[in-house]
This record gives C-alpha cells, sequence and structure tokens, in this order.
C-alpha cells in the first residue's frame, strides 16, 4: 500500500501541492492524471525517493521495489546494446554463479512475458517504437518490482501498440498483482484500463471515478 498523509511539496515558495492525502491498494491499478505542471512527476520522484517532501508523509513499505518506464525516447541507430543487453543494465554485477543462473531465469521469464523472447538479440536502435517501450518495460521488471509506474509511457506511441503495452502491463497486473500508477494524458486508456483516477488539480489531488474523466482535465 501507498498512502500520503498531509504531504506537501514545495520549490522555495513556490507550492507544487500541500495537505495531499489518498491510499493506493496493493494490487491497484491507478491513473495519475492532472495537466503539465499540476505535479505528477513530482510525486514520482518522492516515491522513487529522488525528491525530498516538505512536510506530511509518504509511507510505502521500504522494501517495496519501484519500477520505472518512462515516455518513448529515440534511440540511435547505432545504440551498442541488444534488448537482451539493455534489459540487464538493471540488474546487479555478480560473479557469484548461482545468482548469475537466477538472473538469466529472470531474464528469460521477463522476456517471454513481454513478448520480447524472439527480439532479445536485436539492437535496440533498430526496434520499433513499440519494441523500444517493450524493452523499456522488460527493463523495469528485471527486479521484480512491487510497484511498477508508467510515466507517460503511451505518448507518441501509434493507437494499436499502446493498446499492446497497456495490455500487457494489464496482464501481469492481474496475474501478479503487480501495483500500477500510470501517468497519462490519455482519457481513453485511463477509461479502458484503470478503475478510478488521482486527479491533480489547485495544488492538490483527489480520487475520482474514471466516469467522472474529462477531456480537460489530463490536456
Amino acid at each position: 500500500m501507498i498512502e500520503a498523509k498531509n504531504l506537501t511539496k514545495k520549490f522555495g515558495k513556490q507550492v507544487v501541492f500541500q495537505n495531499v492525502n489518498f491510499k493506493i491498494e496493493d494490487g491497484e491499478f491507478v491513473s495519475i492524471v492532472g495537466r503539465n505542471g499540476a505535479g505528477k512527476t513530482t510525486l514520482v520522484k518522492i516515491l522513487m525517493v529522488l525528491e525530498k517532501k516538505t512536510s506530511g508523509d509518504i509511507i510505502m513499505d521500504h522494501k517495496s521495489r519501484i519500477g520505472y518506464v518512462p515516455q518513448f525516447r529515440n534511440i540511435d541507430l547505432d545504440y551498442p546494446l541488444n534488448i537482451e543487453q539493455f534489459m540487464r543494465l538493471n540488474l546487479k554485477f555478480t560473479l557469484n554463479p548461482q545468482k548469475r543462473k537466477q538472473d538469466t531465469a529472470t531474464v528469460d521469464r521477463i522476456l517471454q512475458q513481454t513478448n520480447l523472447t524472439q527480439l532479445r538479440d536485436r539492437p535496440l536502435g533498430l526496434a520499433s517504437g513499440g519494441e523500444k517501450q517493450k524493452a523499456y518495460l522488460a527493463q523495469a521488471l528485471v527486479n521484480e518490482p512491487q510497484v511498477l509506474i508508467l510515466d507517460e509511457s503511451t505518448a507518441s506511441l501509434d493507437v494499436d501498440v499502446k493498446i499492446q503495452l497497456m495490455d500487457l502491463v494489464q496482464e501481469l497486473n492481474q496475474k501478479h498483482g503487480l501495483t500500477v500508477l500510470f501517468i497519462t494524458h490519455d482519457s481513453e486508456l485511463t477509461k479502458k484500463y484503470t478503475k478510478r483516477a488521482l486527479l491533480f488539480e489547485n495544488k492538490t489531488v483527489k480520487s475520482i471515478g474514471i466516469d467522472e474523466i474529462a477531456e480537460d482535465m489530463v490536456e
């Protein structure tokens, strides 16, 4: 579970959000919506301990590992790593034979889960946009996180590719109980895949049902 209690974040005198309260239960698939600059990314940074809160509390199991999938990024055609090698960047280097064997088994399993087994040797720079995003997802899953954050991960992708990626995440959520936080400006995907959303608006956050989401809330 992730719980915010009177959470406030300021940069100097600028208030990003204040006295925010919410709960996200284990295994939930929640959208995080709101206009640009409303504080969505700042919250993610606080969750990932990349940014300090100003006051209040954010409560989560410190043993909970977080997987992070960024927005689509162009990668140079001559990028030196293939998809499997790119995934392994999230693994700690070890000379322990047993741990290396375990890591390889984990990589194989995640390649299968993300439908990348046949593409494991493909240079990442030559992969399609959808394949690159699946590789980012696979890399985030290597450390077997309990929480997965999709940070506008479907932006700039074709509709069919968006659906493929989100179907994969939905399967992980439903079959393995993975908690998913989906930061998005896409109201259609929000309504298709999640049951509720945290709306960042007017320096606060409120939980709303997906039927309450309007286009102007996510622009």
